[in-house]
């Protein structure tokens, strides 16, 4: 997900190079939803307490990266079009159908699912060279094709996507690619046998940024092509489209707890390619790549007329929202209710939660209570929700939720982008106000998409009535029963602006709270390998199968004693690397970053004084 500090930092480093050209008005900083990726970089504690608090080195990583990635871009300005095209995928299912149903039979009569089965594309063009240089897709599915027991960087299968995306673009536009097999026939076979035993192991060799990033496949393949797959109203969806089912007995868990004889822990959703998560990954990836191929290819309506943007601040604590004229409500400072902790099909919870749980046992409520009471109207407020962390009254060693959130509309064109993670009824409010005060500027064509999970993390937007069953996105609803109704009635006022031309006020900033986070993730060790070893020396060799050969299919693996990776990411670079030896040169056909058939898995050994990398292809 986005984080609120990485926006702040990243903002003041663009400030430092450009003044005020790029601002948090027109910049959105959106995350894929991949939950196989580094902890740590949040600025809010309920967020950084499993990565053990604030780790400063995956927070600078991604920070630099994003900022040089804008950096590249505004480098290379250049004059192009931008064509708009959408379709309908399937690449998920509703995890919490019962709370769905919950809303209105008439709204949901509008729409032939229980979740938004469309994606929209932009296609970007060159003016100049008259080529494509990339597409941008929105689409919503969560990022958890990968189970929670995985322990690999992932980007799931948004990152699969926009790999397959990229690399057919580059087969399909550039002949001399390098061929990523080394075709022979049996006549040969014996002598490549021969050539391969004859090749010895290197042992360790020094290896920094600059020799890691010489192996990348894809950094020195000449393509320039940008295929990213963003996020959408991704709330109540789920990748694993198989369903949920007990794993004690293979029957499908309860419709309304998602839960097998009331216990949370034995409910597991599956993926198109169960029981391979990696599978369904490539599976679910190549859904919605596949997609988007179809729009990128068919993409003919050119985007035209305004480029535009509106941002303000807002206190979410505290906002009085009119519902039906006369009915003032208010929203609440952030809470989370017991069916958080449940967790969800993707992934269950822990300690005995489940979805729809209102009430909390003793045990867990002295707990509570010793971390933060809540207040009586914090209790009232967030009714029926019962309060298990009061997150936004949490503020010791630092706050633990966020009060200040960012609403944001970028327009280009007849497309408007909003970044929040709301749904279909807030687009539809927005649309329509649009359209009642553009003076025909907007009409019926004007897209509206959804970019969830921008600019900072505020967890789930569920709408009134399904706040009532308090599964997991309502009891993760942060702001009380009527966040929905607050985003709405903001999002009005910010497109009534955008429509008539209006400025708006900025608003109450957030807080920057880099230099109060608490780091407790231990520095990385092995400093050094075991007595009679180098870097680099294998502990474990390939193991060649009988006949000297490897088919298809086949895993062929080998450990090597390592250092911790966490002492330099080679950023830009890979950790493996597969090579094919072309006359007397090695090129690099497949990397651990991009291609899914290598892993680097590393680990300490059993004394824990020292570590190794394995290497599998």
């Amino acid at each position: 997900m986005a984080s609120q500090l990485v926006t702040i930092k990243v903002l003041e480093k663009l400030k430092s190079r450009f003044g005020d050209l790029y601002t948090e008005e027109n910049v959105a900083i959106s995350g894929i939803d991949t939950h196989a990726g580094p902890g740590g970089y949040l600025q809010y504690l309920v967020y950084s307490i499993t990565s053990l608090g604030f780790v400063h080195q995956s927070f600078d990583a991604i920070v630099n990266a994003i900022e040089l990635s804008i950096v590249q871009a505004h480098n290379n300005l250049k004059p192009g079009s931008i064509f708009i095209n959408k379709g309908v995928e399937n690449a998920r299912i509703n995890r919490s159908p019962s709370a769905y149903l919950l809303n209105p039979a008439e709204e949901r009569a509008r729409y032939p699912n229980n979740v938004d089965t469309q994606m929209t594309l932009l296609k970007f063009f060159d003016g100049a060279s008259k080529k494509s240089i990339g597409a941008f897709s929105w689409y919503a599915t969560h990022g958890t094709s990968m189970s929670r027991n995985n322990k690999l960087i992932s980007g799931d299968n948004k990152g699969a996507a926009a790999r397959f995306f990229e690399d057919w673009f580059t087969s399909n536009t550039n002949s001399s690619s390098t061929p990523v097999t080394n075709s022979s026939n049996r006549s040969n076979i014996s002598t490549l046998v021969e050539k391969a035993k004859a090749i010895k192991a290197t042992g360790g060799k020094p290896c920094g940024n600059l020799t890691s990033q010489g192996f990348k496949v894809r950094k020195n393949n000449g393509s320039l092509f940008v295929g990213a797959f963003c996020q959408s109203n991704v709330g109540d969806v789920t990748p694993n489209v198989l369903g949920a089912f007990c794993i004690d007995g293979g029957k499908p868990c309860d419709f309304n707890r998602s839960s097998c004889h009331g216990n949370d822990q034995l409910c597991m959703g599956r993926g198109p390619g169960y029981p391979d998560e990696i599978l369904s990954t490539q599976i679910i990836g190549g859904r919605q790549y596949q997609k988007a191929v179809d729009l990128f290819i068919s993409a003919t309506e050119e985007l035209t007329g305004k480029i535009d943007y509106r941002h303000v601040y807002l206190n979410f604590t505290d906002i009085e929202v009119e519902l039906d004229g006369n009915n003032v409500v208010k929203t609440c400072p952030a809470a989370l209710g017991p069916g958080f902790a449940a967790g969800t099909t993707d992934g269950p919870g822990a300690f005995g939660f489940q979805q729809g749980d209102t009430k909390i046992y003793k045990l867990w409520r002295k707990l509570r209570d010793l971390l933060k009471e809540p207040t009586h109207y914090q209790v009232q407020c967030q009714k029926p929700k019962t309060v298990l962390l009061d997150t936004g009254e949490m503020f010791v060693p630092y706050a633990s939720a966020p009060a200040i959130l960012p609403i944001q509309m970028l327009r280009l064109g007849k497309l408007i982008i909003l970044s929040v993670p709301g749904g279909r009824r807030l687009r539809e409010a927005v649309k329509e106000t649009l359209i009642s005060n553009g003076n025909g500027e907007f009409n019926n064509n004007t897209e509206v998409i959804i970019a969830g999970l921008t600019n900072t993390y505020s967890q789930y937007v569920a709408t009134f009535e399904e706040f009532e069953q308090q599964r997991y996105e309502a009891a993760s609803t942060l702001y009380g029963p009527h966040t929905l109704s607050a985003y709405i009635q903001e999002f009005k006022k910010l497109a009534e602006t955008m429509a008539k031309g209006e400025k708006i006020m900025k608003g109450p900033s957030p807080p920057d709270l880099f230099k109060a986070q608490l780091s407790l993730l231990p520095d990385p060790f092995g400093d050094s390998p075991p007595p009679g070893t180098n870097f680099g020396d294998m502990k474990q060799d390939i193991i060649v199968p009988k006949n000297g050969t490897f088919t298809k299919g086949d895993k062929a693996s080998a450990t090597f004693w390592s250092a911790n990776p966490r002492y330099d990411l080679l950023t830009e670079g890979t950790f493996a690397v597969v090579a094919v030896l072309q006359g007397q040169h090695w090129t690099p056909v497949y990397d651990d970053d991009d291609d899914f058939s290598l892993f680097f898995k590393w680990k300490a050994d059993d004394s824990y004084l020292y570590s190794m990398a394995t290497i599998e292809w």
